[in-house]
Order: structure tokens, then sequence, then C-alpha cells
């Protein structure tokens, strides 16, 4: 696919084939609790206003959420089609993010970077994020 112009928006229903397919390509063997299909459920049940997709030509590019808990953000699931990659696609969703938490008074933006995935981290320097001192800890339930 030729470079078009891409469009950011919210995620609709119709859409779900599309990002399924994509965060399959990018997310490869995600954690039962991580599949496409669960993530995209529980999504839009609680602040679906902060999922968006980036089309391009009509087709699904790219996906981004934000969630916000009152006291920081937090970005997740960035994500663009691996041929469509490096022409700021990822950077329009984040900056579509961004601005969506900032209009809701978010202070911070977290996310989280698997630490073998050192492209990812230099595109989010790029992007003006930094690497802070902290340990990342979680829990299933």
């Amino acid at each position: 696919m030729k470079s078009s112009t891409v469009h950011v928006r919210p995620y609709d229903e119709g859409d779900e084939g599309s990002v399924v397919a994509l965060w399959g390509a990018v997310f490869p063997d995600p954690a039962p609790r991580n599949t496409p299909r669960l993530v995209i459920e529980e999504k839009l049940k609680l602040q679906r206003d902060l999922f968006f997709v980036a089309l391009c030509d009509g087709a699904v590019v790219g996906t981004a959420m934000g969630g916000y808990d009152g006291h920081r953000g937090w970005l997740y699931t960035v994500a663009v089609r691996p041929d469509m990659q490096r022409r700021g696609i990822g950077r329009a969703l984040v900056d579509h993010v961004l601005a969506a938490l900032a209009a809701l008074g978010c202070p911070k933006v977290n996310l989280q970077v698997l630490p073998t995935n050192a492209a990812v981290v230099g595109f989010y320097e790029r992007l003006g994020f930094s690497v802070e001192e902290r340990i990342s800890m979680g829990r299933v339930l």
C-alpha cells in the first residue's frame, strides 16, 4: 500500500476484524487475558472513547488505547501494521491519545515496553517519553 493520508478516529464495532488481525500480526502469542477479542470487549465497557484506530485508504492500519484513573494516564496497544510502519502513523496515534488524555485533565502518561523491544523504546523517546527508574509489578486476578 503506498502512502496516503492517515485519519485517526474512535474505534467502531465494525473495525473488530481488522483490529484483531492487526494485533495478531503485531502482538503474537498474547497471554489468554490479552487475546484481541477479549481486550476489545473489555475496553468497550470502560472508556471506549479512548480507543482509536488509524485508517489509510479506508483500511485499519493502526490502533492505540488510553486509560485515565483521575491521577495518571496510560497508553496501551499502540500498533501499526508492519508494512505501514515508519510513516508517522504511530506518532499520529500517540498524539491523538495524548490530546484526548490532556482534554480530560490528565497530568502524566505512563506506558510499558518489554525490555527486549529496544526499537519501541527509541520510538517513544523520540516522542518525548523517557525511561523512569521504576519497577513494574502486576498481579493477574
